[in-house]
């Protein structure tokens, strides 16, 4: 379970960071809520993904699957342009928070596969 959400346990622990250390606010809530709409489309993609293969249409999982991979990387970096045109430091500080939860988040993601070979997602 540690693995399957361990972006979103550093997402909780990295604001009690961004206060005491004085980050700029701006660049969290940015890419919080640009991590948290990724995931979201993710899990309505992985079930829609699963609806195709249950139909036999594997060409269609495919192509859902490819696009919401990159609709999202694309979310995370539009979302940190942003930010980071409005505010730099905030930019900043969004741009290492997105790094280390997409580090975290591909990570858990090998480990939880090498862990249990044969579980969906």
């Amino acid at each position: 379970m540690v693995l399957r959400y361990g972006d979103l346990v550093l997402l909780a622990l990295a604001l009690p960071a961004f206060l005491v250390a004085g980050w700029p606010l701006l660049g969290y809530v940015v890419a919080a809520g640009a991590w948290l709409a990724q995931r979201g489309i993710h899990l309505v993609a992985t079930r829609r993904v699963r609806r195709s293969i249950a139909s036999g249409d594997r060409r269609a999982a495919l192509g859902i699957m490819g696009a919401s991979t990159l609709g999202r990387v694309w979310l995370i970096a539009l979302a940190v342009l942003i930010v980071g045109l409005v505010e730099r430091d905030a930019g900043l500080a969004a741009a290492l928070l997105s790094a280390a939860l997409f580090t975290v988040y591909f990570g858990s993601q090998v480990l939880d596969r090498l862990l249990h070979p044969g579980a969906a997602d």
